[in-house]
């Protein structure tokens, strides 16, 4: 648990923000003043002076306090003790009360519930611990807690930032049935939703991720991004749908793979395009993507989409990509270095595409880097 001091007590003048550093050293950080000795009589004396004008830290109300928090809060002092924490504006100290509190929930769902009210009305900064505080408790897993949870989240009552930050408590599901799963994308695509939405998409991404990590098994999680990133109305939501499956970077089948192809010609946004394409080049269907990123290059006005076309197809397909690689250099004759040097790599024995990519002379030729 992190132990942080909150009551701190000082004595005696300020002191300079660096007492010592000025003495023998140049206004301008270079060389040494002349005159100064090292170790010496002067900088010696300087050091014992600097140490005797240097203000006193008196912990021992800041540690008997903390301790005394520590040991006697309970769930039922906990908001009552805390205020006036949380009044510090200190990060640290709603860090530990944050751990304090998920302490505190363990794994007893009726403590949990009692938590999830409390986010009703609370402040931001208590709405923050609570909230995170209840993401991280081992209660948060038991199903009657993480149906409140979604239910609270999807409470017309609250308003969009509140309901976003309920669902994000979600985050740390291991899986997410097909009713949670289904009730998210619903949500998510709901016009009305708004930051809400944006947070269900994100947290249908997160418990995919942990979910792949222990099962393989993406497919249910895809499907209800795909069906979120190609039918909000709202831009936002659906980039965040797009593009957070390239955090986990799951195998696509022919579905999904189905779902992303059409992404690169029905997606108004370029950068949702350019995530489609990332995505695209994880697929178990190689030939299938070389096709759909040879079609797409032409008519693709973006540079950056042409871009994530041209370097996903060597992820897509190693150096059996160099052909259709080759095409789009001639298309589009800025990709003419970029083919040279991809195939020059290749040519040298190097086929992980990781190890490619960060042997190429320039990762962002073309000024894309904040696309990715």
């Amino acid at each position: 648990m992190l132990v942080v001091g909150v009551v701190a007590s000082w004595r005696g003048n300020p002191a300079p923000s660096n007492p010592v550093s000025d003495v023998g050293v140049a206004p301008d950080g270079g060389a040494p003043l002349r005159g100064a000795r090292a170790g010496g009589g002067t900088l010696g004396a300087a050091k014992e002076e600097a140490v005797e004008s240097a203000p006193r830290y008196d912990a021992t109300t800041c540690w008997r306090e903390l301790e005394r928090f520590n040991d006697g809060v309970s769930l039922e002092t906990f908001r009552e003790w805390a205020a006036p924490l949380l009044a510090s504006r200190d990060p640290l100290v709603r860090m530990y009360l944050k751990e304090r509190l998920t302490e505190l929930i363990g794994g007893d769902a009726g403590k949990a519930r009692e938590v999830l009210e409390w986010t009703r009305e609370a402040g931001p900064k208590e709405f923050k611990v609570f909230a995170m505080a209840l993401k991280d408790s081992d209660a948060v897993h038991l199903p009657e807690v993480s149906r409140r949870i979604l239910e609270l989240g999807l409470d017309v009552e609250l308003s969009p930032e509140r309901r976003a930050g309920v669902l994000s408590a979600l985050d740390t599901q291991k899986q997410l049935s097909a009713d949670a799963l289904s009730k998210l994308s619903d949500f998510a695509k709901d016009p009305a939703s708004g930051e809400a939405g944006w947070a269900a998409a994100r947290t249908i991404a997160r418990v995919m991720k942990n979910d792949y990590g222990r099962t393989a098994n993406a497919g249910p999680y895809l499907d209800s991004l795909l069906s979120i990133g190609t039918q909000s109305l709202d831009e936002h939501v659906r980039y965040m749908a797009l593009s957070t499956p390239m955090e986990t970077a799951p195998v696509l089948d022919a579905r999904a793979t189905d779902g992303y192809a059409k992404v690169l010609t029905t997606e108004g946004s370029p950068d949702a395009r350019g995530a489609a394409a990332h995505n695209l080049s994880l697929s178990e269907d190689r030939t299938k993507v070389l096709d759909t990123f040879t079609r797409a290059f032409e008519p693709e006005q973006d540079v950056c989409v042409r871009w994530a076309l041209f370097r996903f197809s060597a992820r897509a397909a190693g150096r059996e990509a160099l052909p259709v690689m080759a095409k789009m250099a001639l298309i589009d004759p800025r990709f003419q270095p970029l083919y040279q040097d991809f195939e020059r790599i290749y040519a040298s024995g190097i086929v992980d595409f990781e190890r490619v990519w960060n042997a190429l002379a320039d990762q962002d030729p073309l000024g894309c880097l904040h696309h990715d």
